[in-house]
């Protein structure tokens, strides 16, 4: 396995992008695309996530495989109160409990947090002075982490606006983001961390928090599509001809890069129990980037991973969940088929090469969902077929090229077997000869039951109650089923679209765009999924949903 470069750790002031109070603020959600509030939760101090029942198949799938190479386990987090959930010092519980009762939702008032500085030391992830003397953490409900978020979004959430927007206007397709992995470093060793650069030189993971208990990772992927930004009117538009982000890759990474600082400030408080794990993979869209995170080490010591993934049919504010197989698998076959050829006039002298390749088309879809479950969704389709030049003269080759779609792990990974002998069967019976190129895309994204009731948990304390809704399957693919092959976990949708706008909208279009708000959503679900991670429901073998588990 290769040891990635590390680049050399240097601590700088943060550049800033942004007013870190834009004009006009008057609540907590983002100064972008003014179409409504955001559905955000006031602080509560008492009341625990209801226990909603999941939707869907679930899976109790054990880390295999890649999972033992790369040293993933799971470990017991030590006792203690959710972190990110006490205050600072003993001496300030009183006031931070009736200061968070007294006042309603919105911008932290002076005292939550420190102002923002240009000073290195006070930026997110720098140790303030007096730390080494802070008295151990007093216990304390959930009610103290909204005002803690409120504080860093009030400081820092036009900063990551003006960082989405710059990554917007500057795409990189799949291992050439090189200026957006260097901005990504940048940005966090100015906040005292030390990313690792991988070694094909784009993408980076970055570690939060001390290193026994838990590991929890939060994944973005950093990658942008061979598109045309259709988009008219805004000044991010992309400035890279025939390269767009139009898939919220840009959003997913600010929404890491933000929720990595904000657990930073906790990390330097001592107030994680565990370490979280930022993944910045590169190449999704290719795809591939997730396997290089792990060849790198990325996922090694992970016991849990989690995504937010942009959906523009969610309105912002809401989030997406489902257990079990969210995406499907994606590989491409390519099957060529080989004969004497001759003319069309005497087809019982040769082989009916375009005949046979007919039969191929349309036998194997049919033949394949009879031999797996049908509730595993296996698809075959086709998207080219292509044999000959001529009416009068049958072929000697032809091809067809399509793609294998699948939900369920162990039909995916039986697939390639079965439509190889399935083709040679078929093949035969015309005497022609017929190759299968199977290439491997991406395994399905199966959710982990006890760790999408963490985002649940997580979202009860930092969205309104209804912003949690159900989620369908999609048959398109994402490689973060890549690490859920190994380790256990769940990605989720996050809401873009602005409340009432007119339209449907869809992912990899020239026209895609999100309500910029979804940033401060995405932040706040993040930081609160990790804290709940490294908390109860760190441990492993939790079969049973862990309510309440963001509280104290």
């Amino acid at each position: 396995m290769p040891e990635p470069d590390r680049p050399q750790r240097t601590a700088r002031p943060a550049e800033r992008v942004g007013p870190a109070n834009p004009p006009g603020r008057t609540g907590r959600t983002g100064p972008a695309n003014p179409s409504g509030p955001v559905n955000a939760k006031p602080p509560k101090s008492e009341e625990k996530a209801e226990n909603v029942p999941e939707n869907g198949s679930t899976t109790g799938r054990a880390p295999f495989g890649p999972a033992v190479a790369q040293g993933a386990h799971m470990t017991h987090p030590g006792p203690g109160v959710m972190p990110g959930l006490e205050p600072r010092t003993a001496a300030d519980h009183g006031d931070r409990e009736a200061g968070a009762a007294a006042r309603p939702a919105g911008p932290a008032a002076p005292g939550d947090a420190a102002p923002a500085s240009a000073d290195a030391s006070a930026l997110p992830g720098a140790a303030a002075p007096g730390d080494a003397a802070r008295p151990a953490p007093v216990p304390l409900g959930g009610a103290v982490l909204q005002p803690e978020l409120d504080a860093f979004l009030a400081a820092h959430e036009a900063e990551l606006i003006a960082f989405r927007r710059d990554l917007h206007a500057h795409p990189e397709l799949g291992y050439a983001e090189h200026r957006t992995t260097a901005k990504i470093a940048e940005r966090l060793r100015a906040a005292g961390l030390d990313p690792v650069i991988l070694p094909k030189g784009t993408g980076l993971f970055c570690d939060i928090g001390p290193a026994d208990g838990t590991t929890v990772a939060l994944r973005a992927d950093i990658d942008a599509l061979p598109l045309e930004d259709e988009k008219e009117g805004v000044p991010y538009r992309s400035t890279v001809p025939g390269v767009a982000h139009a898939c919220g890759h840009d959003v997913h990474t600010v929404m890491v890069l933000g929720a990595g600082l904000f657990l930073a400030q906790q990390a330097a408080a001592g107030l994680l129990p565990g370490r979280v794990r930022l993944l910045f993979q590169p190449a999704e869209e290719i795809p591939g980037g997730a396997l290089d995170v792990m060849a790198a080490g990325g996922i090694a010591g992970v016991d849990r991973a989690f995504a937010l993934h942009c959906d523009p049919r969610i309105e912002v504010g809401q989030l997406g969940l489902r257990s079990g197989p969210i995406t499907a698998a994606c590989d491409k076959v390519y099957v060529k088929v080989t004969g004497p050829g001759g003319h069309t006039a005497r087809p019982h002298l040769t082989a009916d090469l375009v005949y046979a390749l007919a039969k191929i088309v349309t036998e194997l879809p049919s033949a394949l969902s009879r031999r797996v479950d049908p509730r595993s969704s296996l698809s075959l389709v086709w998207g080219r077929v292509s044999a000959g030049s001529v009416a009068n003269a049958i072929p000697d080759d032809g091809i067809a090229e399509g793609t294998v779609r699948c939900l369920d792990d162990e039909a995916w990974h039986r697939a390639p077997e079965m439509m190889k002998a399935l083709l040679q069967s078929v093949a035969a019976a015309y005497d022609v000869e017929a190759s299968l190129e199977y290439v491997r895309g991406v395994p399905p994204t199966v959710n982990e039951a006890a760790s999408v009731q963490m985002f649940r948990d997580a979202a009860a304390q930092v969205m309104d109650e209804d912003g949690v809704v159900p989620t369908p399957q999609s048959l398109g693919g994402e490689d973060f089923g890549w690490y859920l092959e190994s380790i256990p976990g769940a990605l989720a949708r996050l809401g873009v679209r602005t409340p009432g706008s007119p339209g449907e909208y869809d992912l990899h279009r020239g026209d895609f765009d999100v309500d910029e708000r979804c940033i401060a959503v995405g932040l706040r679900v993040l930081s609160a999924t990790a804290l709940t991670a490294l908390w109860e429901g760190g441990r492993p073998g939790d079969a049973e949903p862990v309510e309440g588990a963001a509280l104290a």
